[in-house]
C-alpha cells in the first residue's frame, strides 16, 4: 500500500509541474531566432530616418534598438512601417517592438505594452520665425486662412482634426519634406511633438521656430510598444532602468537632441 500511495504522490508531483511550467514567452522566441524584430517609419528625425538609398536606418531609437539587441544578445532587424499602417503590422505581428517616436495612446494599449516612458512629449507648433508670435493658442491657430499642415495617420493628424475646425489642414505624405512646406511658404505651421519642434529648429536655424515647446498644448509620452509578453516587458523596463542610471540613455540622447 505504501509503494502504491509513494507512486501516486510522485505522479502527481511530476504532473504538477508540468501543468505549472510557464509556456515561452516571447523574450525566449526572441533569444531563440537570434533577432529581435523592430518596426519603424524610418521618417520621423530624430527618432528614426531611412536612408532609401543605403536602406538603413539612423536616429536616437535606432541606437537604442541597437543596445536593447546587444543587452538581449541579438542582432536587430529593422522593419519598415509607416504611421497609417502601424497598427494593422502591429497586429499582424509583423514586429516584436515598435520604435521611432511611438507616442502612448490607449488604442494601442488596447492592442500591446507600452515601456517605461522614455520622454514626455506634448503637441505644440513650429512655425516660420517670423510668424512665431501669430499662433500662441488654439484660438490664434483655428482662424480661417491659417494654412495647418499635418502627417498622415498619426496622432499629429488626430491632434489637428479635434482641435482645428475653421483653419485649413492640409495633409502631406512625406514626413521626411513636411517642414520643408512651412519654411517655403507652402503652410504656416503644423503642431507636433515639442522633441520634434526643437529639433526642426535646430535643423533650420533663423527660418523655423519652436513655439513655447517647454508649455506644449496637451500632454504625452513616449514608450516603446511590446507585443503584449510580460517577460519581454519586464526586460526591456530593466534594460531602460540600467540605461538611464548608467548613463546610456543620456549619451544617446544627447548626440540627436543637444
Amino acid at each position: 500500500m505504501f509503494r502504491v500511495l509513494a507512486g501516486l504522490a510522485l505522479a502527481f508531483l511530476v504532473s504538477s509541474a508540468h501543468a505549472q511550467a510557464p509556456a515561452p514567452s516571447r523574450l525566449d522566441d526572441i533569444v531563440k531566432r537570434g533577432t529581435l524584430r523592430v518596426g519603424m517609419t524610418g521618417d520621423y528625425m530624430p527618432f528614426t530616418y531611412l536612408d532609401k538609398e543605403t536602406k538603413t536606418f539612423r536616429g536616437f531609437d535606432v541606437d537604442m534598438a541597437e543596445a536593447l539587441g546587444k543587452a538581449i544578445g541579438v542582432k536587430v532587424e529593422f522593419v519598415h512601417t509607416a504611421w497609417p499602417q502601424l497598427m494593422k503590422d502591429f497586429e499582424a505581428d509583423n514586429f516584436d517592438i515598435a520604435m521611432g517616436g511611438v507616442s502612448i495612446t490607449l488604442d494601442r494599449q488596447k492592442k500591446g505594452l507600452f515601456t517605461t516612458p522614455i520622454m514626455r512629449e506634448g503637441k505644440t507648433p513650429i512655425a516660420r520665425c517670423s510668424d512665431k508670435g501669430k499662433y500662441e493658442t488654439i484660438a490664434d491657430i483655428d482662424k480661417a486662412g491659417t494654412r495647418v499642415i499635418v502627417n498622415p495617420g498619426g496622432t499629429n493628424e488626430r491632434f489637428a482634426r479635434a482641435n482645428v475646425k475653421a483653419a485649413d489642414i492640409r495633409v502631406f505624405n512625406d514626413n521626411t519634406k513636411i517642414f520643408e512646406e512651412i519654411a517655403k511658404g507652402d503652410a504656416d505651421l503644423m503642431m507636433t511633438d515639442a522633441s520634434e519642434t526643437r529639433y526642426q529648429q535646430k535643423l533650420h536655424p533663423g527660418v523655423l521656430c519652436a513655439v513655447h515647446p517647454d508649455k506644449p498644448f496637451d500632454f504625452s509620452e513616449k514608450a516603446y510598444w511590446l507585443q503584449r509578453d510580460v517577460a519581454l516587458k519586464a526586460f526591456v523596463d530593466q534594460w531602460l532602468h540600467i540605461a538611464t542610471e548608467d548613463g546610456t540613455l543620456k549619451k544617446i540622447y544627447a548626440t540627436w537632441f543637444e
